[in-house]
């Protein structure tokens, strides 16, 4: 073999153990993805999932929640009330200046929630939250931690509403919706302090809907008339009261007020809760800022139910009912024309048939002084209208 052939033999030789010894490498694995990623390029892969996580979080309650939160408040109130207390009897006879009678004066604390209206301070609750003492103290406290003296510009015990008023001008305030066109059924959310639990953080929220309209009681609860109130069964607990009633869009529609226990061994929600009409709340708030709320009137006369004497001697063809007994001279009574022996027919549109259905309709409107008490009345075999307009009581005298 010639050197040439044999040095072509070598390279040759050389040529294919290296084509095998290629061929025989494992190919190195590829890195785990992610592997040699920084956390900024791993946390830009996963902010669509967690923008998706979120967003399906993200409901009309919680952004109604968002909206309206700052500007629930929690109301704190002081009374200063006058208490009596009373020495022995026995001792009293021997120690008459020791043991004698002494009035003292004692605060008493209490709380509730309410809501702002205005950018410039005013706010609402309900009126037994600031209830009626010879001097109260009220400071409210702001979901962002700050805490303000409140004076009290009015309040109304009929409606149960009162108004307050802070000294700053940059506050959050609430929308203030249309409480005539809500839909029995529709989400609704109650904020508020239940039993203090928001003194310097963000208030109590609830969630329901609306369960009827409209619901009206029948009757006076302590001098207070509660009627067209809303039902929910959003959680009210004591201290929830004044606080607002919310619908979906963040738009207040009423001001929680009461519950019903079910029973007089229950003071806890039960879901049946009960919110004044945010429209109610506008009417009033404006008569109190404008000082033209006054409930102490007068009407001159006074009636007596009828029995079969009564309606023999005024020919009424009925023998029940109510007729008048007395008219006060110079009252709006007879000044409106009623007369002795008028047979209430119906008063502000509720018909009339015993004594407890003219305290209903007494009670059915939200009457001031200058307001008009529509009536029907029998008389002589005919039904005439007796309009009486409501006038100051400057005597005492009752209606």
């Amino acid at each position: 073999m010639d050197k040439r052939f044999k040095k072509e033999y070598v390279y040759g030789l050389f040529f294919i153990l290296a084509i095998i010894s290629c061929g025989t490498q494992k190919n190195d694995p590829e890195p785990l993805s992610g592997q040699n990623e920084t956390t900024g390029q791993v946390e830009q892969k996963l902010q669509p999932l967690n923008d998706g996580l979120y967003n399906s979080r993200t409901t009309a309650i919680t952004e109604a929640v968002k909206m309206v939160s700052p500007a629930v408040v929690s109301v704190n109130v002081t009374k200063i009330e006058k208490r009596i207390w009373r020495g022995d009897p026995f001792l009293q006879r021997f120690f008459p200046e020791i043991y004698r009678d002494r009035v003292y004066r004692e605060k008493v604390p209490s709380l509730g929630s309410g809501f702002i209206i205005s950018n410039d301070g005013y706010v609402v609750t309900n009126d037994h939250v600031v209830g009626h003492s010879e001097k109260t103290e009220i400071t409210i406290n702001t979901s962002d931690g700050n805490e303000y003296p409140a004076r009290l510009i009015g309040q109304d015990f009929v409606s149960d509403i009162a108004l307050l008023k802070i000294d700053d001008h940059t506050l959050p305030a609430t929308i203030l919706g249309n409480s005539n066109n809500l839909v029995i059924g529709e989400w609704t959310i109650a904020l508020g302090n239940p039993f203090g639990l928001f003194k310097k953080s963000k208030p109590t929220v609830t969630v329901g809907v609306i369960s009827a309209m409209d619901r009206d009681f029948g009757r006076v609860e302590e001098g207070r008339i509660y009627q067209d109130m809303i039902q929910t069964d959003a959680s009210i607990n004591t201290g929830n009261s004044g606080g607002p009633l919310v619908n979906a869009a963040g738009e207040v529609i009423g001001m929680n007020t009461f519950i019903y226990t079910g029973g007089q061994y229950s003071s806890g929600s039960v879901g049946i809760g009960f919110a004044i009409p945010i429209n109610r709340i506008k009417e009033i708030v404006k008569g109190l800022k404008e000082n033209k709320i006054d409930r102490d009137f007068w009407v001159g006369f006074r009636y007596s139910p009828i029995n079969r004497v009564v309606a023999y001697e005024l020919g009424y063809p009925e023998q029940e009912g109510i007729f008048v007994s007395n008219i006060k001279r110079r009252s709006p009574a007879e000044k409106a024309g009623l007369e002795l022996g008028d047979v209430l027919i119906e008063i502000n549109g509720l018909p009339v048939k015993d004594e407890a259905s003219v305290k209903v309709a007494m009670g059915t409107e939200y009457l001031k002084v200058g307001d008009k008490l529509n009536m029907k009345v029998w008389r002589e075999g005919k039904i005439k209208p007796v309009n009486i307009i409501l006038e100051k009581d400057i005597n005492g005298v009752s209606q």
